[in-house]
């Protein structure tokens, strides 16, 4: 079902009314390029008829793990794509912007647009031509292994922001990927899991974001999912595919499969899967040759197949002369500002009781900086890790904030768990090893079973390797490697010592024989770890082996310190200071691809450390820094203020800091919502389902929807933030004109700022069916912007929409449906703070 000229005409206002476009780049939008009359369609149609069915069957499966196959007798080259979507996964050469759910936490259209700009400029600097990203996945649970990288719990808010990432990366004739496609909102038993769930759920939560993303943005590409959807598998899924997507959204990129997700040759051509990942194809290859040949998948198919890649191609100038106007920059100091200032809006001041922030540097002579994630860097796992150069912790943006005015002391508090630390190389000694010579040989396989003769042998310093290349050396292959390490650990000091190996893919650990650690699977950087007795200057006979399946290599042998005495210090340091900033929260052990969390709350003694200090002086701040929210309730009503700064990436410390002592202005608000406890999250009887499915049995009642209209009072609401300066509503406004199709509706509010600091506000438009025949949520976002007032200054907001945001989904009809009846307007800071209400009588004729 195609948009009519009225819904397009009133998609393309409210993206200008939010900035994310402008009125030239409206009429070029959407569907520029899905016209068979324009110059790219001919040339399309003309290499297609050029190629054989052999190279058309060629190119619908990979070259390897990044690149399509080239075909050089007609001048095809291979597409090269990479990991997204907060950076480029280039090594530490490209720059690290926050995660996801930090831009959903922006609530800046305009400014995801900048991002996205960049992004491309990065993914050009790095020789690709298509970025893996947006994740739009909504979260359902807050136990998601891969929140972190998605925008939401909500679907609109979800899709404007993915449109206007789309819009800023695609400009720069770069393509990007809208994941997870669909239903893809677990980690547990991924790649097997079916999902199942009514129709209106589906309608209303988790498709209306990659609808709006689609039809209006244009993505080159969409990939799909792992998981299954109803008993069948998302790459083989043509209710989705081609029903859904193709047909009724009008989607005309290349359907790209997850690495790995294809699991059948016929089923998932003639479902609308266009792209097997990665190479060279198992399903899309020879197979696929020979179901042409017998009949079972038409030539025709194929044929669009072809076109959509061809297409995005030429869109992407691979057969043109470079633009000299577009160009390319890894880790430049304006995105390095960028990823700054997107840290800085997304940071969330939770609570301020007291006004005890922004801290007052004249009115300090020391500080107390604490926690396990104060000088570390964090981020989420997987596939999306970029690892930049020198990032700069909340330790060292701090000190270089107050420079010499503020004596700052640190002090670590407690262990993050599995958070290994390397071990040192003197306590290892390779076999055979000459005088003072420390490390362990290292045996490297070109095959991942450890077989045959090694390809190279090597003596390492220690265990802590990220291959980001993909291979250890030139002897060894990028993918399908393995390696043991031998040699003699001798601890200085008696004692249980906490051993470790954190490894991307499989990994073994054996001391004097005995299997310490098996962790022989294919996994995303899982840590895996055991205690173990041992006596101080004994030699141990130390066997780690390992091995890579494809995509990221690391690996890396450690230890984690002890935390009661580490507490006592802690607090003593924080007793001594005028102030304390304790930094907490989670790592990539627990938020990362291939797993989910196993509960919300703070991971060993982060929740004693805190107690400790806040009664050790009154006068702490909680910095959090994690990708998913928390269980807070012991410790959050002692704590005057708590700091939300999600994953900031490489310019985090500088954010945090800026936000801390006040020269940033905190205007972060919640895109999830943060329960009071795990078993108050919708999905907890549901999640994470048995004997291979998972029920939605929640239906459409995600996040905000089921906490309002259920009245379960979550500590933190979604769209909840605060700030440094006071905001006022006022004058609600409500007129509309046309009717039924042609419907518009227009709610403008005046927001002043009150108070003494120039700031930031998020106006939150939900609306509300009071009279409907169907059950409905209390209230949905149909609308949002933010804007920037100095001190008295009032500006007016305006929200235009017509009968879709009114409309529930009626699967008996098939469609959209806006009932006639009463309908309020609510206009506030967060879902649960609304400040105005209006109403509205809609006539249906």
């Amino acid at each position: 079902m195609k948009l009519c000229s009225a819904e397009v005409t009133r998609g393309l206002t409210t993206l200008i009314a939010l900035g994310v476009l402008t009125v030239t780049q409206a009429m070029a939008t959407p569907n520029a390029y899905q016209d068979s009359r324009t110059p790219t369609e001919k040339r399309v149609e003309d290499l297609l008829g050029r190629l054989t069915l052999e190279e058309k069957i060629s190119l619908l499966s990979g070259k390897d793990s990044g690149q399509t196959k080239d075909i050089p007798r007609l001048g095809i080259p291979s597409m090269k794509v990479i990991d997204g979507p907060h950076g480029v996964g280039w090594g530490n050469k490209a720059t690290c912007f926050p995660s996801g759910v930090s831009m959903g936490a922006c609530w800046n259209p305009k400014l995801m647009r900048d991002i996205g700009t960049a992004l491309a400029r990065e993914t050009r600097g790095a020789e690709r031509h298509v970025l893996l990203g947006p994740c739009i996945g909504i979260h359902r649970t807050p136990l998601g292994g891969r929140n972190f990288e998605s925008f939401s719990e909500d679907p609109y808010h979800a899709g404007v922001l993915g449109v206007a990432y789309v819009l800023g990366v695609q400009k720069e004739k770069i393509g990007t990927s809208i994941k997870h496609y669909a239903c893809n909102n677990q980690e547990w038993e991924r790649t097997t899991i079916s999902t199942e769930l009514d129709e209106r759920a589906l309608r209303e939560i988790y498709l209306p974001h990659f609808k709006m993303v689609v039809e209006q943005a244009d993505p080159w590409t969409v990939m799909a999912a792992y998981n299954k959807v109803r008993g069948k598998y998302c790459c083989a899924n043509p209710y989705l595919l081609t029903d859904i997507l193709k047909d009724e959204f009008g989607f005309k990129g290349v359907v790209v499969s997850d690495w790995g997700a294809v699991h059948s040759t016929v089923p998932s051509a003639n479902a609308g899967l266009d792209l097997e990942m990665p190479g060279p194809g198992r399903y899309f290859s020879d197979d696929l040759l020979k179901a042409v040949q017998n009949g079972d998948v038409k030539e025709d198919v194929i044929d669009d197949k072809v076109r959509r890649l061809l297409r995005i191609m030429f869109l992407a100038g691979l057969f043109d002369e470079p633009d000299p106007a577009l160009q390319g920059a890894l880790n430049s100091p304006e995105h390095a500002k960028l990823a700054q200032k997107l840290a800085e809006e997304a940071i969330v001041l939770l609570q301020n009781n007291y006004d005890v922030l922004p801290l007052d540097v004249s009115k300090l002579k020391s500080i107390a900086v604490i926690g396990p994630n104060a000088n570390e860097y964090r981020a989420g796992g997987g596939s999306s890790t970029v690892k930049p150069e020198n990032p700069v912790t909340p330790l060292a943006g701090i000190q270089s904030a107050v420079g010499d005015k503020i004596d700052v002391r640190f002090a670590q508090g407690c262990a993050m768990p599995y958070d290994l630390r390397s071990v040192p190389k003197e306590m290892l000694t390779p076999p055979d090893a000459e005088p003072g010579q420390h490390g362990l040989k290292g045996e490297y396989f070109a095959n991942k079973n450890l077989e045959g003769e090694p390809a190279l042998v090597r003596i390492d310093d220690n265990i802590d390797f990220n291959w980001w290349e993909g291979s250890p050396a030139p002897e060894i292959p990028n993918d399908e490697f393995s390696v043991r390490w031998t040699g003699t650990f001798t601890p200085d000091e008696s004692g249980t010592y906490e051993l470790g190996m954190t490894t991307d893919d499989g990994s073994r650990l054996y001391i004097d024989g005995k299997l310490l650690i098996d962790n022989w699977v294919d996994q995303a950087g899982i840590t895996r770890t055991a205690e173990i007795a041992l006596e101080g200057g004994r030699e141990y006979e130390l066997v780690a082996e390992y091995y890579e399946n494809f995509g990221a290599a690391n690996a890396r042998l450690g230890w984690i310190p002890t935390s009661e005495e580490m507490i006592d210090d802690a607090k003593q340091l924080a007793a001594e200071c005028d102030a304390a900033i304790v930094v907490v929260g989670l790592s990539s052990h627990f938020e990362g691809e291939g797993r989910d969390r196993t509960d919300i709350d703070l991971p060993g003694a982060q929740n004693q450390l805190i107690q400790e200090v806040v009664e050790a002086n009154p006068k702490t701040v909680v910095v959090l820094i994690n990708g998913t929210p928390l269980d807070l309730e012991e410790w959050i009503e002692t704590v005057p203020a708590v700091v939300e700064a999600w994953y900031p990436a490489q310019e985090g410390g500088h954010a945090v800091a800026n936000v801390l002592f006040g020269k940033v202005n905190p205007s972060g608000k919640l895109p999830v919502t943060f329960p009071k406890r795990l078993e108050d999250n919708p999905s907890y009887e549901f999640y994470p389902g048995a004997n291979g499915v998972v029920d939605y049995k929640e239906g459409i009642y995600v996040g905000y929807r089921y906490y309002d209209t259920m009245d379960v009072e979550p500590r933190f609401p979604f769209g909840h933030g605060l700030s440094y300066t006071t905001f006022e509503y006022d004058n609600l406004n409500i007129q509309s004109s046309g009717r039924d199709g042609d419907l518009r509706i227009t709610v403008t509010a005046d927001i002043r700022n009150t108070g003494e600091r120039a700031g930031a506000e998020v106006a939150q438009l939900y609306v509300r069916d009071v009279e409907c025949t169907v059950d409905r949520p209390a209230k949905e976002l149909k609308g949002f912007q933010k804007i920037f007032l100095r001190p008295g200054e009032k500006r007016t907001v305006a929200f235009h929409f017509g009968p879709e945001a009114l409309s529930f989904y009626n699967p008996d009809r098939k469609d959209w449906v806006a009932e006639p009846g009463e309908f309020e307007f609510l206009i506030g800071s967060s879902s649960k703070d609304v400040r105005l209400t209006g109403t509205y009588n809609h006539t249906v004729d």
